[in-house]
């Protein structure tokens, strides 16, 4: 199909509007350009007859793993947790996601067009998500939202369970809140280190997991925080606070 179209005869439902059956949308150069109850499709504009059908914006799926934790691919397409250190800030969901992961062809055919991909619920602090089209491209960065739009974190079961069974910290809940709570003080410490150099024009050493936490704390990135009982939602507040 051409990017230049008309969809006409189904039960629309608009982001913006009210939802409405009959009319048009008219897509022209892969935009749509035209939409309503009233619209009809301009004169020899290929037209697809969709009576019977809902036609719905693309989903959007929030928290996902697809393309690093692969549908077949088995440990060879596992790389949702960088579970060597608790605190991983530093890495990036983007350089592990394999777009030819079967997972993105079951989203898009449910209906879901954009991913938030993020890493597990392994860490403490697991890394930065990204956020990506579920097609048309043939690598990620044909299909990229934004390379980095928040840090997972995560409370309760599984970091503890993950460090725990290795015999360091955090293996408790305590512990899992304290390494998420140094890792911020630390990186208010970098920022303060960071910014005084500048203002003098000394050199400093940069620290990538350091600087991804200042962008937290600068509101640059969101804080996605996984829990999984009512009192880690309680820490997670006392954390942001």
């Amino acid at each position: 199909m051409t990017n230049t179209f008309a969809i006409t005869g189904a039960h629309v439902v608009p982001v913006t509007s009210p939802a409405f059956d009959g009319g048009a949308v008219v897509v022209e150069d892969g935009k749509i350009t035209a939409i309503g109850p009233d619209v009809s499709p301009p004169d020899g504009m290929p037209v697809v007859d969709a009576t019977g059908a809902w036609l719905v914006p693309g989903f959007v799926e929030a928290h996902g793993h697809v393309g690093i934790h692969e549908e077949a691919n088995g440990e060879a397409g596992n790389d949702t947790n960088e579970m060597t250190g608790p605190n991983m800030a530093g890495v990036r969901a983007i350089d592990a996601v394999d777009i030819q992961d079967e997972g993105f062809r079951d989203a898009l055919a449910g209906g879901v067009t954009s991913i938030v991909v993020k890493p597990g619920s392994g860490n403490p602090i697991g890394g930065q998500t990204v956020a990506i089209k579920t097609w048309g491209g043939r690598t990620i960065d044909e299909q990229l939202i934004s390379d980095s739009v928040s840090v997972k974190s995560a409370l309760g079961e599984n970091p503890k369970r993950v460090y725990g069974g290795k015999g360091q910290t955090p293996s408790t809940r305590l512990g899992v809140a304290k390494i998420i709570r140094d890792a911020f003080v630390e990186a208010q410490n970098y920022r303060a280190s960071r910014d005084a150099a500048a203002a003098k024009g000394e050199p400093f050493a940069r620290d990538l997991t350091k600087e991804t936490l200042v962008r937290v704390l600068d509101g640059e990135l969101a804080w996605d925080q996984h829990t999984h009982r009512h009192d880690d939602i309680a820490t997670a507040v006392r954390l942001a606070e």
